[in-house]
Protein backbone atom coordinates (compact mmCIF):
# COMPACT_ATOMS: atom_id res chain seq x y z
CA UNK A 1 0.00 0.00 0.00
CA UNK A 2 1.10 3.55 -0.77
CA UNK A 3 -0.23 6.68 0.93
CA UNK A 4 -0.84 9.55 -1.50
CA UNK A 5 -1.78 13.05 -0.36
CA UNK A 6 -3.04 16.03 -2.34
CA UNK A 7 -0.82 18.95 -1.31
CA UNK A 8 -3.57 21.52 -1.85
CA UNK A 9 -6.50 19.94 0.00
CA UNK A 10 -4.58 17.63 2.30
CA UNK A 11 -6.81 14.75 1.17
CA UNK A 12 -4.99 11.41 1.52
CA UNK A 13 -5.74 7.94 0.22
CA UNK A 14 -4.05 4.58 0.82
CA UNK A 15 -3.64 2.82 -2.51
CA UNK A 16 -2.93 -0.77 -3.48
CA UNK A 17 -3.05 -2.31 -6.94
CA UNK A 18 -6.85 -2.17 -6.82
CA UNK A 19 -8.06 1.32 -5.95
CA UNK A 20 -11.63 0.09 -5.78
CA UNK A 21 -14.23 -2.13 -7.42
CA UNK A 22 -17.99 -1.91 -7.62
CA UNK A 23 -20.35 -4.78 -8.48
CA UNK A 24 -24.01 -4.09 -9.21
CA UNK A 25 -25.21 -7.65 -9.64
CA UNK A 26 -27.00 -6.45 -12.79
CA UNK A 27 -25.99 -7.22 -16.35
CA UNK A 28 -24.10 -4.31 -17.82
CA UNK A 29 -20.74 -3.02 -19.02
CA UNK A 30 -17.39 -3.66 -17.39
CA UNK A 31 -15.45 -0.41 -17.05
CA UNK A 32 -11.79 -0.30 -16.04
CA UNK A 33 -10.02 2.94 -15.09
CA UNK A 34 -6.24 2.90 -14.70
CA UNK A 35 -4.33 5.76 -13.08
CA UNK A 36 -0.82 6.45 -11.85
CA UNK A 37 0.88 4.59 -14.71
CA UNK A 38 3.36 7.42 -14.24
CA UNK A 39 4.27 8.01 -10.61
CA UNK A 40 4.17 11.81 -10.85
CA UNK A 41 0.55 11.74 -12.05
CA UNK A 42 -1.65 10.86 -9.03
CA UNK A 43 -4.66 13.06 -9.94
CA UNK A 44 -6.55 10.18 -11.54
CA UNK A 45 -6.17 8.06 -8.41
CA UNK A 46 -7.70 10.78 -6.22
CA UNK A 47 -10.56 11.14 -8.72
CA UNK A 48 -11.28 7.40 -8.87
CA UNK A 49 -11.37 7.23 -5.07
CA UNK A 50 -13.66 10.26 -4.94
CA UNK A 51 -16.13 8.90 -7.52
CA UNK A 52 -16.27 5.41 -6.01
CA UNK A 53 -16.92 6.93 -2.58
CA UNK A 54 -19.67 9.13 -4.05
CA UNK A 55 -21.39 6.18 -5.75
CA UNK A 56 -21.37 4.20 -2.50
CA UNK A 57 -22.32 7.01 -0.12
CA UNK A 58 -25.10 8.40 -2.34
CA UNK A 59 -26.24 4.88 -3.27
CA UNK A 60 -26.18 5.72 -6.98
CA UNK A 61 -27.66 2.85 -8.97
CA UNK A 62 -25.44 1.42 -11.69
CA UNK A 63 -25.22 -1.60 -13.98
CA UNK A 64 -22.32 -3.94 -14.56
CA UNK A 65 -18.97 -3.62 -12.82
CA UNK A 66 -16.51 -0.77 -12.36
CA UNK A 67 -12.82 -1.15 -11.48
CA UNK A 68 -10.09 1.31 -10.53
CA UNK A 69 -6.51 0.05 -10.92
CA UNK A 70 -3.28 1.79 -9.97
CA UNK A 71 -0.19 1.71 -12.16
CA UNK A 72 3.33 2.18 -10.87
CA UNK A 73 3.02 2.03 -7.08
CA UNK A 74 6.77 2.21 -6.51
CA UNK A 75 7.09 5.34 -8.62
CA UNK A 76 3.97 6.84 -7.02
CA UNK A 77 5.55 6.47 -3.58
CA UNK A 78 8.49 8.58 -4.79
CA UNK A 79 6.56 10.99 -6.99
CA UNK A 80 8.73 10.01 -9.98
CA UNK A 81 7.51 9.24 -13.50
CA UNK A 82 9.16 5.79 -13.32
CA UNK A 83 12.08 3.99 -11.67
CA UNK A 84 14.10 2.42 -14.50
CA UNK A 85 11.64 1.94 -17.36
CA UNK A 86 8.53 3.86 -18.38
CA UNK A 87 5.62 1.58 -17.45
CA UNK A 88 3.62 3.07 -20.33
CA UNK A 89 6.20 1.93 -22.91
CA UNK A 90 6.45 -1.74 -21.92
CA UNK A 91 3.28 -3.23 -23.40
CA UNK A 92 4.66 -4.60 -26.68
CA UNK A 93 3.95 -8.21 -27.64
CA UNK A 94 7.67 -9.00 -27.51
CA UNK A 95 7.95 -7.58 -24.01
CA UNK A 96 4.80 -9.34 -22.82
CA UNK A 97 6.00 -12.69 -24.15
CA UNK A 98 9.34 -12.15 -22.41
CA UNK A 99 7.61 -11.49 -19.09
CA UNK A 100 5.37 -14.53 -19.44
CA UNK A 101 8.42 -16.74 -20.04
CA UNK A 102 9.96 -15.80 -16.66
CA UNK A 103 8.53 -18.79 -14.86
CA UNK A 104 10.53 -18.12 -11.70
CA UNK A 105 8.87 -14.72 -11.32
CA UNK A 106 12.24 -13.00 -10.89
CA UNK A 107 10.98 -9.58 -11.96
CA UNK A 108 12.65 -6.25 -11.25
CA UNK A 109 11.22 -2.83 -10.46
CA UNK A 110 8.87 -1.70 -13.24
CA UNK A 111 8.52 -5.28 -14.55
CA UNK A 112 6.93 -6.32 -11.27
CA UNK A 113 4.47 -3.44 -11.50
CA UNK A 114 3.59 -4.42 -15.06
CA UNK A 115 3.05 -8.10 -14.22
CA UNK A 116 0.78 -7.27 -11.29
CA UNK A 117 -1.28 -4.86 -13.39
CA UNK A 118 -1.41 -7.35 -16.27
CA UNK A 119 -2.65 -10.10 -13.93
CA UNK A 120 -5.43 -7.86 -12.60
CA UNK A 121 -6.56 -7.00 -16.13
CA UNK A 122 -6.48 -10.65 -17.20
CA UNK A 123 -8.52 -11.66 -14.17
CA UNK A 124 -11.17 -9.05 -15.03
CA UNK A 125 -11.33 -10.22 -18.65
CA UNK A 126 -11.74 -13.83 -17.52
CA UNK A 127 -14.39 -13.24 -14.86
CA UNK A 128 -16.50 -10.48 -16.44
CA UNK A 129 -18.66 -10.71 -19.56
CA UNK A 130 -18.38 -7.17 -20.90
CA UNK A 131 -18.70 -5.21 -23.07
CA UNK A 132 -15.37 -3.86 -21.81
CA UNK A 133 -14.22 -0.24 -21.65
CA UNK A 134 -10.69 0.79 -20.63
CA UNK A 135 -9.70 4.36 -19.74
CA UNK A 136 -6.21 5.45 -18.72
CA UNK A 137 -5.98 8.67 -16.69
CA UNK A 138 -2.99 11.02 -17.04
CA UNK A 139 -1.71 14.57 -16.58
CA UNK A 140 1.01 16.50 -18.45
CA UNK A 141 4.13 18.44 -17.47
CA UNK A 142 3.00 21.51 -19.44
CA UNK A 143 -0.04 23.73 -19.04
CA UNK A 144 -2.94 22.17 -20.91
CA UNK A 145 -6.67 21.85 -21.30
CA UNK A 146 -8.10 18.31 -21.04
CA UNK A 147 -7.96 16.11 -24.15
CA UNK A 148 -8.25 12.49 -25.29
CA UNK A 149 -5.54 10.34 -26.90
CA UNK A 150 -7.23 7.80 -29.14
CA UNK A 151 -5.97 4.89 -31.23
CA UNK A 152 -7.67 5.28 -34.58
CA UNK A 153 -10.46 2.74 -34.95
CA UNK A 154 -14.12 3.58 -35.54
CA UNK A 155 -15.52 2.21 -32.27
CA UNK A 156 -12.98 4.28 -30.32
CA UNK A 157 -13.80 7.38 -32.36
CA UNK A 158 -17.54 6.98 -31.81
CA UNK A 159 -17.22 6.71 -28.05
CA UNK A 160 -14.57 9.42 -27.68
CA UNK A 161 -16.61 11.84 -29.77
CA UNK A 162 -19.24 11.97 -26.99
CA UNK A 163 -16.91 14.06 -24.81
CA UNK A 164 -16.77 17.87 -25.31
CA UNK A 165 -12.98 18.00 -25.53
CA UNK A 166 -10.38 17.60 -28.30
CA UNK A 167 -9.43 14.16 -29.57
CA UNK A 168 -5.88 13.33 -30.70
CA UNK A 169 -5.47 10.51 -33.23
CA UNK A 170 -2.38 8.62 -34.30
CA UNK A 171 -0.22 8.45 -31.19
CA UNK A 172 0.21 4.70 -31.77
CA UNK A 173 2.36 5.48 -34.82
CA UNK A 174 4.90 7.31 -32.71
CA UNK A 175 5.01 5.42 -29.39
CA UNK A 176 5.87 1.78 -28.75
CA UNK A 177 4.29 -0.05 -25.86
CA UNK A 178 1.55 2.15 -24.31
CA UNK A 179 -0.86 0.15 -22.17
CA UNK A 180 -3.89 1.20 -24.19
CA UNK A 181 -2.31 0.24 -27.52
CA UNK A 182 -1.99 -3.27 -26.09
CA UNK A 183 -5.63 -3.21 -24.97
CA UNK A 184 -6.71 -1.90 -28.39
CA UNK A 185 -4.93 -4.85 -30.01
CA UNK A 186 -7.26 -7.05 -27.94
CA UNK A 187 -10.14 -5.22 -29.63
CA UNK A 188 -11.72 -3.27 -26.79
CA UNK A 189 -12.75 0.38 -26.52
CA UNK A 190 -9.71 1.97 -24.90
CA UNK A 191 -8.29 5.49 -24.87
CA UNK A 192 -6.51 7.95 -22.64
CA UNK A 193 -7.73 11.05 -20.84
CA UNK A 194 -5.32 13.85 -19.98
CA UNK A 195 -6.99 15.88 -17.24
CA UNK A 196 -4.62 18.86 -17.07
CA UNK A 197 -1.13 19.56 -15.78
CA UNK A 198 0.53 17.68 -12.91
CA UNK A 199 0.33 20.56 -10.47
CA UNK A 200 -3.09 21.96 -11.35
CA UNK A 201 -5.69 21.01 -8.72
CA UNK A 202 -8.45 21.28 -11.33
CA UNK A 203 -6.97 18.14 -12.92
CA UNK A 204 -8.64 16.07 -10.18
CA UNK A 205 -11.99 17.74 -10.86
CA UNK A 206 -11.56 17.15 -14.60
CA UNK A 207 -10.79 13.48 -14.03
CA UNK A 208 -13.86 13.19 -11.82
CA UNK A 209 -16.03 14.65 -14.59
CA UNK A 210 -14.52 12.32 -17.18
CA UNK A 211 -15.07 9.23 -15.02
CA UNK A 212 -18.73 10.07 -14.39
CA UNK A 213 -19.42 10.89 -18.05
CA UNK A 214 -17.75 7.60 -19.04
CA UNK A 215 -20.11 5.73 -16.73
CA UNK A 216 -23.08 7.49 -18.33
CA UNK A 217 -21.96 6.95 -21.95
CA UNK A 218 -21.17 3.28 -21.36
CA UNK A 219 -24.66 2.72 -19.96
CA UNK A 220 -23.54 1.96 -16.41
CA UNK A 221 -25.40 4.87 -14.78
CA UNK A 222 -28.25 7.09 -15.98
CA UNK A 223 -27.87 10.79 -16.65
CA UNK A 224 -30.48 11.67 -14.06
CA UNK A 225 -28.58 9.73 -11.37
CA UNK A 226 -25.93 12.46 -11.27
CA UNK A 227 -25.75 16.18 -11.99
CA UNK A 228 -24.87 15.33 -15.60
CA UNK A 229 -24.70 18.83 -17.09
CA UNK A 230 -22.51 20.04 -14.24
CA UNK A 231 -19.85 17.50 -15.20
CA UNK A 232 -20.37 17.89 -18.95
CA UNK A 233 -20.00 21.68 -18.69
CA UNK A 234 -16.94 21.31 -16.48
CA UNK A 235 -15.10 19.69 -19.37
CA UNK A 236 -16.74 21.72 -22.14
CA UNK A 237 -15.66 25.01 -20.56
CA UNK A 238 -12.01 23.97 -20.47
CA UNK A 239 -11.48 24.06 -24.22
CA UNK A 240 -11.96 26.35 -27.20
CA UNK A 241 -11.34 23.29 -29.40
CA UNK A 242 -14.29 21.29 -28.10
CA UNK A 243 -15.06 18.27 -30.34
CA UNK A 244 -12.18 19.13 -32.69
CA UNK A 245 -10.04 16.23 -33.83
CA UNK A 246 -6.29 16.49 -34.35
CA UNK A 247 -3.65 14.16 -35.73
CA UNK A 248 -0.01 13.82 -34.73
CA UNK A 249 2.40 14.31 -37.64
CA UNK A 250 5.76 14.75 -35.88
CA UNK A 251 7.55 13.54 -32.76
CA UNK A 252 10.89 14.81 -31.48
CA UNK A 253 12.55 11.83 -29.82
CA UNK A 254 15.28 12.30 -27.23
CA UNK A 255 17.88 9.74 -26.14
CA UNK A 256 19.48 11.84 -23.40
CA UNK A 257 17.08 13.91 -21.28
CA UNK A 258 20.03 15.78 -19.79
CA UNK A 259 20.79 17.35 -23.17
CA UNK A 260 17.23 18.44 -23.93
CA UNK A 261 15.74 21.79 -22.96
CA UNK A 262 12.28 22.84 -24.04
CA UNK A 263 12.04 26.57 -24.62
CA UNK A 264 10.03 27.97 -21.67
CA UNK A 265 6.47 29.14 -22.07
CA UNK A 266 4.90 26.71 -24.53
CA UNK A 267 1.44 25.40 -23.67
CA UNK A 268 -0.38 22.45 -25.16
CA UNK A 269 -2.18 23.13 -28.47
CA UNK A 270 -0.25 26.39 -28.98
CA UNK A 271 -0.17 27.36 -32.65
CA UNK A 272 3.28 27.77 -34.19
CA UNK A 273 4.65 28.62 -37.62
CA UNK A 274 7.29 26.80 -39.61
CA UNK A 275 10.72 27.82 -38.32
CA UNK A 276 9.60 28.56 -34.74
CA UNK A 277 12.38 27.86 -32.21
CA UNK A 278 10.93 25.19 -29.91
CA UNK A 279 13.74 23.50 -28.01
CA UNK A 280 17.47 22.89 -27.76
CA UNK A 281 19.06 19.44 -27.97
CA UNK A 282 22.78 18.72 -27.78
CA UNK A 283 23.31 22.46 -27.94
CA UNK A 284 21.46 22.75 -31.27
CA UNK A 285 18.31 24.81 -31.67
CA UNK A 286 15.32 22.75 -32.80
CA UNK A 287 12.91 24.59 -35.09
CA UNK A 288 9.51 23.51 -36.39
CA UNK A 289 9.76 21.97 -39.86
CA UNK A 290 6.09 22.68 -40.51
CA UNK A 291 3.37 24.90 -39.12
CA UNK A 292 0.99 23.26 -36.66
CA UNK A 293 0.42 23.10 -32.93
CA UNK A 294 2.79 22.09 -30.15
CA UNK A 295 1.57 19.00 -28.33
CA UNK A 296 2.79 17.71 -24.95
CA UNK A 297 6.01 19.76 -24.65
CA UNK A 298 8.31 18.13 -22.10
CA UNK A 299 8.96 20.17 -18.97
CA UNK A 300 10.16 17.42 -16.61
CA UNK A 301 13.39 15.51 -16.05
CA UNK A 302 12.21 12.11 -17.30
CA UNK A 303 10.82 11.07 -20.66
CA UNK A 304 11.75 10.24 -24.24
CA UNK A 305 9.29 12.50 -26.08
CA UNK A 306 10.57 16.07 -26.36
CA UNK A 307 7.41 17.31 -28.04
CA UNK A 308 4.92 16.43 -30.75
CA UNK A 309 3.36 18.52 -33.51
CA UNK A 310 -0.31 18.12 -34.41
CA UNK A 311 -2.75 19.53 -36.95
CA UNK A 312 -6.52 19.58 -37.21
CA UNK A 313 -8.22 16.85 -39.24
CA UNK A 314 -10.82 17.96 -41.77
CA UNK A 315 -14.21 16.39 -40.82
CA UNK A 316 -14.73 15.45 -44.49
CA UNK A 317 -11.84 13.00 -44.33
CA UNK A 318 -13.11 11.52 -41.07
CA UNK A 319 -16.48 10.77 -42.67
CA UNK A 320 -14.76 9.48 -45.81
CA UNK A 321 -12.52 7.14 -43.82
CA UNK A 322 -15.52 5.75 -41.94
CA UNK A 323 -17.26 4.87 -45.24
CA UNK A 324 -14.09 3.36 -46.70
CA UNK A 325 -13.53 1.18 -43.64
CA UNK A 326 -17.12 -0.02 -43.45
CA UNK A 327 -16.91 -1.03 -47.12
CA UNK A 328 -13.61 -2.86 -46.41
CA UNK A 329 -11.95 -1.27 -49.43
CA UNK A 330 -8.53 -1.96 -47.94
CA UNK A 331 -8.70 -5.33 -49.70
CA UNK A 332 -7.73 -3.46 -52.86
CA UNK A 333 -4.56 -1.90 -51.42
CA UNK A 334 -2.17 -4.77 -52.35
CA UNK A 335 -3.01 -4.05 -56.00
CA UNK A 336 -1.11 -0.77 -55.68
CA UNK A 337 2.57 -0.67 -56.73
CA UNK A 338 4.95 -1.16 -53.80
CA UNK A 339 2.20 -2.50 -51.51
CA UNK A 340 1.86 -6.15 -50.48
CA UNK A 341 0.52 -8.22 -47.61
CA UNK A 342 3.02 -8.81 -44.83
CA UNK A 343 0.46 -10.74 -42.76
CA UNK A 344 -2.98 -10.84 -44.37
CA UNK A 345 -4.62 -12.65 -41.46
CA UNK A 346 -3.55 -9.94 -39.00
CA UNK A 347 -4.21 -7.11 -41.45
CA UNK A 348 -0.59 -5.97 -41.86
CA UNK A 349 0.70 -4.44 -45.10
CA UNK A 350 4.29 -3.86 -46.16
CA UNK A 351 4.79 -0.62 -48.07
CA UNK A 352 7.94 0.13 -50.06
CA UNK A 353 8.06 3.93 -50.09
CA UNK A 354 10.59 4.01 -52.95
CA UNK A 355 7.94 2.47 -55.19
CA UNK A 356 4.73 3.67 -53.50
CA UNK A 357 6.12 7.17 -53.03
CA UNK A 358 2.92 8.81 -54.25
CA UNK A 359 0.91 7.27 -51.42
CA UNK A 360 1.49 9.22 -48.21
CA UNK A 361 0.70 7.92 -44.74
CA UNK A 362 -2.47 10.01 -44.73
CA UNK A 363 -3.75 7.96 -47.66
CA UNK A 364 -3.42 4.72 -45.67
CA UNK A 365 -4.96 6.38 -42.61
CA UNK A 366 -8.23 6.64 -44.55
CA UNK A 367 -8.33 2.84 -44.78
CA UNK A 368 -7.59 2.41 -41.07
CA UNK A 369 -3.87 1.69 -41.31
CA UNK A 370 -1.16 3.12 -39.09
CA UNK A 371 2.55 2.85 -39.83
CA UNK A 372 5.61 1.52 -38.07
CA UNK A 373 8.95 2.04 -39.82
CA UNK A 374 11.07 -1.11 -40.30
CA UNK A 375 13.76 0.43 -42.53
CA UNK A 376 14.53 3.65 -44.33
CA UNK A 377 12.27 2.76 -47.25
CA UNK A 378 9.76 0.33 -45.77
CA UNK A 379 6.78 0.57 -43.44
CA UNK A 380 4.58 -2.01 -41.84
CA UNK A 381 1.01 -0.71 -41.88
CA UNK A 382 -1.36 -2.31 -39.36
CA UNK A 383 -5.13 -2.18 -39.82
CA UNK A 384 -6.65 -0.69 -36.67
CA UNK A 385 -10.09 -2.11 -37.53
CA UNK A 386 -8.90 -5.71 -37.86
CA UNK A 387 -8.67 -6.36 -34.12
CA UNK A 388 -11.68 -4.25 -33.17
CA UNK A 389 -14.48 -6.14 -31.41
CA UNK A 390 -17.08 -3.79 -32.85
CA UNK A 391 -19.75 -6.51 -32.65
CA UNK A 392 -19.42 -6.41 -28.85
CA UNK A 393 -20.69 -2.82 -28.96
CA UNK A 394 -23.20 -2.88 -31.82
CA UNK A 395 -26.17 -2.92 -29.42
CA UNK A 396 -24.76 -0.19 -27.18
CA UNK A 397 -26.46 3.19 -27.38
CA UNK A 398 -23.32 5.13 -28.35
CA UNK A 399 -22.73 2.87 -31.36
CA UNK A 400 -26.17 3.25 -32.92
Amino acid sequence: MVELCDDITGYCVNVGRVIGKLYSGEKGPTIIFTAGIHGNEPSGIFAIDRVFSMIESEKIKFKGSVYGLSGNLSALSLGERYLKSDLNRLWTYERMNSLKSKLNGNYVDDEREQVELFNEIQNILKTESGPFYFFDLHTTSSETNPFLTVNDCLVNRKFANLFPIPMILGIEEYLDGPLLSYINELGYVAFGFEGGSHNDHSSIDNHEAFILLSLVYSGSIRKKSIDYYKYYDRLAKTSHDSHEIFEIFYRFEIDDIGKFRMKPGFVNFQKIRKGTYIAKYNGVKIKAKESGRVFMPLYQNQGEDGFFLIREVNPFFLHLSARIRKMKLDRMLPLLPGVKWFDKEDGVLEVNTKIARFFARKFFHLFGYRAKSISQNKYLMRNREKASRSKDYENERFYQ
